[in-house]
């Protein structure tokens, strides 16, 4: 069965999901809705490197929402207006469409995020009669549903720890790593990221839904970081760093069971891989650590067509979304949390040929 997909902005994600949908051979791409001005009436093919499609993008909402389709890619940055893209997607959800989205992140658990947000997804998904879900793959499969798989190996856990370790100095937003995550920035600085609270509403979705599918009940979700200097200035793929600034950070979100951190998620990012030597180290990847019996360590490392691994994470997160579509379109009409669907596979995505 064909599903029809309407893909909602090619940013970051949105230009790799948008490929995956006209690449996959069980959806049909139903509409693009844009932001830029610049983007309007040009082919969805060109948008993201393809032939041309035949569909051309808009930024006319209302179009969009009026048109025949099962499930909206929601993928339009929110890292600066959480409310206003659950605003967005309680408006396609109560237009009868299933909607996929990577955008606000702590609603991997999409009911315990807040009492608002939730009463909010709840009565869309009602009045719509559709399914909401949020993935990729930090928030996401890296950090839920394959370290509760790895978990069903063990006799015992202690503590499971999620690693992620990426240089950032190709990741293609610069308004992310430098304004919101306050890379380039004193080290005296409040970035977005490290507000008290904002790492927790970000992770903290992770940490509750690996606690649900692990039986365990959290105490508390702290939230910890350090940070390191450039040496010296130098550039990166997206824009200078100035000696003194921030150009290394690590950070945990950790969920607290019994006074004892049990589920942690942590972030080890660079802009250049000499930096902050004595933090945990790899080429770019996940690491899951399992610590119990047996004592566990899965590597997940990921990268592009070109071999750029931070670019690999963004395609990872946009496959998530697009290939899970038929199982969200088949679930109930409620917010959904990864515990609510079957296994995605890459089913009908073999290559062709040689």
């Amino acid at each position: 069965m064909s599903h029809r997909v309407i893909q909602w902005s090619t940013g970051n994600v949105g230009e790799y999901s948008l490929r995956a949908i006209l690449n996959h051979p069980d959806l049909e791409l139903a509409g693009l809705w844009v932001h830029s001005e610049k983007k309007a009436g040009r082919d969805a093919g060109e948008l993201c490197g393809v032939a041309n499609t035949g569909v051309v993008a808009t930024n006319d909402a209302e179009a969009m929402l009026d048109l025949a389709a099962d499930c909206v890619v929601y993928t339009a940055t929110a890292d600066l207006r959480p409310m206003d893209a659950v605003d967005d997607i309680c408006r396609i959800l109560r237009a009868g469409k299933n909607v996929v989205s990577c955008s606000v992140v702590g609603l991997v658990h999409p009911t315990t995020l807040t009492p608002q947000i939730t009463e909010k997804l709840v009565a869309a998904c009602r009045e719509g009669d559709a399914s909401f879900w949020t993935s990729g793959i930090d928030p996401g499969f890296a950090n839920d549903i394959l370290p509760l798989t790895l978990s069903g190996l063990c006799e015992r856990w202690d503590e499971i720890r999620i690693r992620e370790i990426v240089n950032y100095a190709t990741y293609a937003q610069p308004e992310v790593v430098f304004g919101t995550m306050g890379f380039g920035q004193p080290l005296d600085a409040t970035s977005l990221l490290l507000t008290p609270g904002a790492l927790s509403f970000g992770w903290g979705g992770t940490i509750r839904l690996l606690a649900e599918g692990l039986g365990v009940t959290l105490d508390e979700i702290r939230e910890q970081h350090e940070r390191v200097p450039a040496p010296e200035d130098f550039e990166t793929p997206i824009g200078p760093v100035a000696k003194g600034t921030m150009a290394a950070l690590r950070f945990e979100v950790q969920g607290i069971v019994d006074g004892v951190p049990r589920i942690v998620v942590e972030h080890v990012t660079r802009l250049r891989d000499d930096l902050a030597p004595d933090w945990p180290q790899s080429d770019g990847g996940y690491q899951i650590i399992i610590e119990g019996v047996p004592r566990l360590v899965c590597k997940l490392d990921m990268e592009d067509e070109h071999g750029d691994h931070a670019v690999g994470g963004v395609l990872l997160t946009a496959t998530r979304l697009v290939n899970a579509i038929p199982a969200v379109c088949a679930a109930d009409p409620r917010p959904l949390s990864s515990l609510d669907l079957p296994l995605v596979t890459g089913r009908g995505l073999m290559a062709k040929g040689s």
